[in-house]
């Protein structure tokens, strides 16, 4: 099988199609596109995600919590706490695993979230050091929102910039292939690890009446935008011309022929909302970054010259790794 995440129809054929909902207190069930579970505890609404970190060696610790606490964001929702499991090959030592949970805990604290448990094991069934982790957070006054919850006429706000983790991935991982890429730009690069994180804007946009929103990670800003759609099943424009790079993304995805509407772009939050200059600019006035880049209605996932864009496959990263 190629690598990556499953493929949508594969996912439910092989998997979600299993699923049976059958507890009332389960308030959001598995389906593509729904990156969080919610369940009522009684009058208090608790929110849980979980994700792999598997396409990264560096940073590892700190892409564990952020990517965990993201999607928690993407539902309005205040990450609490982290389980974390951490899975060593034979060849680590002991420095690796502390650097780990240092990691772990300096990037815990950024993100005000607890570590709360977990699981560590030594294991000749990985290569490399893989985490997976599930955040516990706790729903606003608002209940939660859906990556389902996209209305016509919303506008489209992308948070940040596109392709921030993929872009830091390939600068730290696979350098000895960026000829023409000077010094000063691999460091650039690199340092756009810094902002993996959109708890920020997932709770100000939650706050100030976003519809919808969805954290881009696997298959980029062209991915997320399609799971948007196939969730709420309202069609979606995306103006390809107004997506924000970096100068330094765009010079890397060139020099390796990759597309950057579909390389992994943690740090970047796709919103759906009544008003998206007024949204974009309050973000803006926070330090963050954001650009109105398309619209939701009509059928389909588009382009703004027509162009179809297709479900998302292997997201671009992993074509570095054949």
């Amino acid at each position: 099988m190629r690598i990556g995440k499953l493929d949508n129809d594969t996912l439910n054929a092989l998997i979600l199609s299993k699923f049976a909902h059958t507890r009332s207190e389960v308030l959001c069930s598995p389906k593509v596109g729904v990156d969080c579970a919610a369940v009522d505890m009684g009058g208090r609404i608790a929110v849980l995600s979980t994700d792999p970190i598997t396409a990264a060696d560096k940073h590892l610790g700190a892409l564990t919590v952020h990517v965990s606490c993201n999607d928690a964001a993407a539902a309005g929702a205040e990450p609490i706490g982290l389980l974390t499991t951490l899975l060593v090959p034979p060849s680590a030592t002991e420095d690796d695993i502390a650097r780990v949970a240092d990691e772990l805990s300096a990037a815990a604290k950024a993100a005000n979230v607890e570590i709360i448990g977990g699981h560590t094991e030594v294991t000749d069934a990985v290569t490399r050091m893989i985490t997976s982790a599930a955040v516990i957070a706790k729903a606003g006054e608002r209940g939660i929102l859906t990556t389902g919850g996209m209305k016509e006429g919303d506008s489209i706000v992308l948070s940040k910039w596109a392709c921030l983790e993929g872009t830091a991935i390939i600068a730290n991982d696979f350098a000895d292939r960026l000829d023409g890429i000077s010094q000063a730009e691999l460091e650039e690069a690199r340092g756009y690890m810094s902002y993996v994180s959109v708890v920020r804007e997932g709770l100000y946009a939650y706050a100030n009446g976003a519809h919808a929103m969805h954290d881009v990670t696997e298959g980029g800003v062209f991915g997320a935008a399609w799971e948007m759609s196939e969730a709420s099943g309202v069609g979606i424009e995306i103006d390809a011309a107004k997506v924000p790079l970096k100068p330094a993304t765009q010079k890397i995805c060139a020099a390796l022929g990759l597309d950057p509407f579909r390389l992994l772009s943690s740090g970047a939050m796709l919103i759906a909302c009544p008003d998206g200059e007024t949204l974009a600019n309050g973000l803006m006035q926070m330090g963050i970054n954001a650009a109105v880049i398309g619209r939701a209605g009509g059928k389909g996932v588009r382009t703004a010259n027509g162009e179809a864009i297709a479900p998302p496959g292997a997201d671009e990263l992993y074509k570095l790794y054949k």
